[in-house]
């Protein structure tokens, strides 16, 4: 078994912590916008996916189709929110591999207990 710094492991996790909370802060404080029909209908989303406002152009309003407006805005929302998906996976650091860490520890690199020797329910009797 390898012998490992521990303390090094504790120093990376905290800088691990620390670059995902000032991710986590950029993600609060980005907004991105979707759109759809040619910019008729435009949706604002927070970095952590909060939807803030919907934006509907005058001539999207038709009366006799209110079911295409509902789409519309379902697709600008839908857009914005793959965007901050984007955003998402740009903001956030890569993890680090701890596989050979979780290997070579007891327990950690092979399920330490297997589904089949987990108890199985017994089903209910009647009365």
């Amino acid at each position: 078994m390898e012998n490992f710094n521990f303390t090094d492991i504790l120093a990376q996790a905290q800088a691990m912590q620390t670059q995902m909370q000032a991710a986590q802060e950029k993600l609060d404080a980005a907004e991105v916008t979707g759109s759809a029909g040619g910019g008729l209908v435009s949706a604002t989303v927070k970095g952590t996916g909060e939807l803030v406002s919907v934006v509907i152009k005058p001539e999207a309003c038709d009366p006799d189709d209110t079911e295409t407006l509902g789409d519309l805005v379902v697709a600008a929302v839908r857009d914005a929110h793959a965007k901050v998906g984007e955003l998402q996976s740009a903001f956030m650091p890569e993890l680090p591999d701890l596989s050979g860490i979780t290997g070579s520890l007891p327990g950690l690199g092979e399920a330490a207990v297997s589904a089949d020797d987990l108890p199985r329910p017994t089903p209910p009797t009647a009365v």
